[in-house]
């Protein structure tokens, strides 16, 4: 199947060619031919015998950068450098810190450090409390990984998994202005990652676990949260779906049902599947089916890890036996599996006007073209509508639980933010199919905050 070029391979290519009237037109046709999708052509240089042009375009993955590259060869071009703008983007890492208060005088020196900080220690030794106003905590979270699962590249250790989460803590400033650091462990004993967290913890005033594998992640996040007197919350679970009910909240208003009245699918009862059951059952359906790699899953089954066991005990499905039968009827399809691990054709003994969420990353369990007719898709992808994305949600989940000093993230305020996400899709939009709003959306993370933070204390 072909997909589409995508700015996660953006890439410029200085190119030099003969002065033609038409090379402008021509190099962006040669690029265009092969593939590439054409962002910006700009003169570096002309002269009257040639041109230098940098021309930057999306390409599909980083064979076909060098297909496009080699056909402007062919085409006569003589291409001098590539440089893939992704890379660039991360050369010393997307985030920095910076000081909220000038340091120009020996007064400045002298109240921001010593002598005068340690007025503040005293302050805070004497009352605890005072450290969320006197220092960055309450605006600051820990944002922790083990690096096992990452993405949709498994396992690659926690240095591969630092660039993730620099960017994880980018999008919480840029989204909530909340100060977030990576903290990359190089353990994936349980303990050790338990009582690691508990050791910074102290500093931040919340921690968001991320690309921790299951099951090591259910038993970490709920002793972590045991432990400590400010949010724990795994994002890969619970971020996931938050995001899903958004989008099914929404799928329900245009297609006219209710939640309580949904037969739901979920396959893949992992981290995420398992969250997104949970969070679907408390919100009023009750016939949901949990489906893993060997099958529907079955109370009888004494071998169900205990994370499975609590979804299908909590849900009053019908019993069933194959997948095929599972979605028989069904008018909800989550996808939290991989491609390829189940026939997308199986989709169209769904119920009329089937809702489906492929969530496998990067590459979704189904696209547009294998969607029954009438039916409503949401991905993982940007580069397809309804992009389920998880940082809808924790920015301002985040923000509303430390305006809040919440010392956890519940249920109540995570169903909030569903439905703040969800009110942030217009009637307009909904009538042509959008069920999750933009992740730029200029009032989402606002919304989502305060609804938190409502939660929160009570209101």
């Amino acid at each position: 199947m072909t997909h589409a070029p995508s700015p996660s391979y953006s890439t410029t290519a200085r190119v030099e060619a003969p002065t033609s009237a038409h090379l402008l037109m021509d190099l962006a046709r040669s690029i265009s031919q092969h593939g590439g999708d054409v962002v910006a052509i700009d003169l570096v240089e002309v002269t009257t015998t040639g041109a230098r042009v940098d021309v930057t375009f999306n390409a599909v993955d980083e064979p076909h950068v060098g297909r496009i590259g080699a056909g402007l060869q062919a085409d006569g071009y003589q291409v001098r450098s590539v440089s893939d703008r992704t890379f660039l983007s991360h050369l010393g890492g997307v985030i920095e810190v910076m000081p909220r208060i000038r340091i120009r005088t020996r007064d400045d020196l002298s109240r921001v450090y010593t002598p005068g900080v340690a007025r503040i220690s005293r302050q805070i030794a004497a009352r605890p409390e005072a450290a969320w106003n006197l220092t960055g905590k309450g605006n600051t979270v820990a944002v922790v990984t083990d690096g096992t699962a990452v993405l949709g590249l498994g396992n690659v250790g926690p240095l591969a998994a630092l660039p993730v989460m620099e960017g994880k803590a980018a999008l919480f400033k840029s989204f909530a202005n909340v100060n977030a650091f990576p903290i990359c462990l190089d353990t994936t004993r349980t303990d050790d990652t338990v009582a690691a967290v508990r050791a910074i913890a102290p500093g931040f005033g919340g921690v968001n676990l991320e690309d921790i594998a299951a099951p090591q992640c259910f038993e970490v996040e709920a002793r972590l949260q045991e432990a400590l007197d400010v949010p724990v919350f795994h994002d890969d679970q619970h971020g996931t779906a938050v995001v899903v009910l958004a989008g099914l909240v929404n799928a329900c208003r245009i297609t006219g049902r209710r939640l309580e009245d949904l037969r739901v699918v979920v396959i893949g009862i992992g981290a995420a599947g398992t969250a997104i059951s949970k969070i679907l059952l408390d919100a009023g359906v009750h016939d949901l089916v949990a489906v893993d790699r060997n099958g529907p899953l079955s109370p009888d089954d004494p071998g169900l890890p205990p994370h499975q066991r609590e979804v299908v005990a909590r849900s009053r499905a019908r019993p069933v036996t194959t997948l095929e039968e599972a979605v028989t009827g069904a008018d909800v399809v989550v996808g939290v599996s991989r491609r390829g691990g189940w026939d997308p054709n199986v989709l169209s003994k769904m119920a009329p006007n089937p809702i489906v969420f492929a969530l496998a990353n990067p590459e979704p369990e189904v696209y547009l073209e294998e969607m029954p007719p009438g039916g409503l898709l949401a991905t993982g992808r940007s580069d397809l509508p309804n992009q389920v994305n998880n940082a809808l949600c924790f920015p301002g989940i985040f923000r509303g639980a430390l305006n809040a000093r919440a010392s956890q993230i519940t249920p109540r305020m995570q169903e909030a933010a569903a439905h703040a996400i969800a009110g942030a899709v217009s009637d307009a939009e909904r009538a042509i199919g959008v069920i999750v709003p933009s992740l730029f959306h200029p009032d989402v993370h606002r919304a989502v905050a305060t609804a938190v933070e409502a939660v929160a204390l009570g209101r």
